[in-house]
């Protein structure tokens, strides 16, 4: 087992990660064991080759995809690999994506085509709201449910205050996301631009309904935010803070891409191996 903090900032943060090398001999409920034990929320288990396989695992169950496990994966293969540059494709999920990984100065920096995401408006999801102790004057217009393979509220709240100040129901938040048929709601807020030429926003990840009451990091719901917003306003490249509500500052950027068959979404992240 080694251990990530993927997406971090500034070499710092991040969210810790669990990535195991896959056994095929283990059933699914030794893997859940196995992310209770890493104390992770999130792990990742490899089975390398041209096209490495990964599968991701809560104390829950399995993902069908997971953004800062699959930054987290491709830094581990990479430093394994022993070089500095690496580009291939990632089986996860029943599909093959594209990912690429460098090594810089603060770590490992990962990209990852998120493919095309579905996106709807957001319906029926007062509940929601009302879970995360929020007044209805505090959310902003433009919420909508997005998904890259399992559907997820994109939440926009008026101020980073706001965001800051979320005590969520957890119980209940979890029976709203199950109802609704919801992995979680990704909060967002306008925030500091990590550079100069693109926008920039603060969002918490909460996920109680599959066992992570808060994300450090949120990768997935990321590209799906750019895919809104491209849609939206033709903005098509954000970075997004994340994980200061848990002490640990993070960094994730995408781009997305309107095509004929959808917006499509490209997924980055700052990744530093320990060890």
């Amino acid at each position: 087992m080694v251990i990530v903090d993927a997406c971090t900032l500034h070499a710092g943060g991040g969210s810790p990660t669990a990535v195991f090398d896959d056994d095929p001999e283990l059933t699914d409920a030794a893997r859940r064991d196995l992310v209770r034990r890493a104390g992770t929320s999130h792990a990742a288990f490899v089975t390398a080759g041209d096209t490495s396989a990964v599968r991701f695992f809560t104390t829950q169950g399995e993902l069908v995809n997971c953004g800062h496990g699959t930054i987290a994966a491709q830094a581990v293969l990479l430093t394994r690999r022993g070089v500095t540059a690496h580009r291939g494709g990632q089986r996860t999920g029943g599909r093959v994506i594209a990912v690429e990984a460098v090594r810089g100065t603060d770590g490992v920096e990962v990209w990852f085509d998120q493919g095309t995401v579905d996106l709807r408006p957001a319906e029926g999801f007062g509940g929601i709201v009302a879970a995360l102790g929020l007044r209805p004057g505090e959310v902003g217009d433009e919420a909508c449910v997005a998904s890259p393979g399992t559907p997820r509220l994109l939440l926009p709240v008026r101020t980073t205050r706001v965001l800051a100040a979320i005590r969520p129901d957890l119980d209940r938040l979890a029976a709203e996301s199950r109802r609704l048929g919801l992995l979680g709601c990704f909060v967002y807020a306008p925030g500091v631009a990590a550079r100069t030429d693109v926008p920039g926003f603060t969002a918490r990840m909460f996920a109680p309904a599959i066992g992570v009451a808060e994300d450090v990091v949120n990768a997935n719901s990321t590209g799906c935010l750019a895919a809104h917003l491209a849609v939206l306003h033709g903005t098509g490249r954000i970075d997004v803070h994340q994980g200061a509500a848990l002490g640990r500052p993070s960094l994730v950027h995408a781009t997305a891409t309107a095509t004929a068959g959808g917006v499509t979404a490209r997924v980055g992240g700052v990744a530093v191996v320990r060890g």
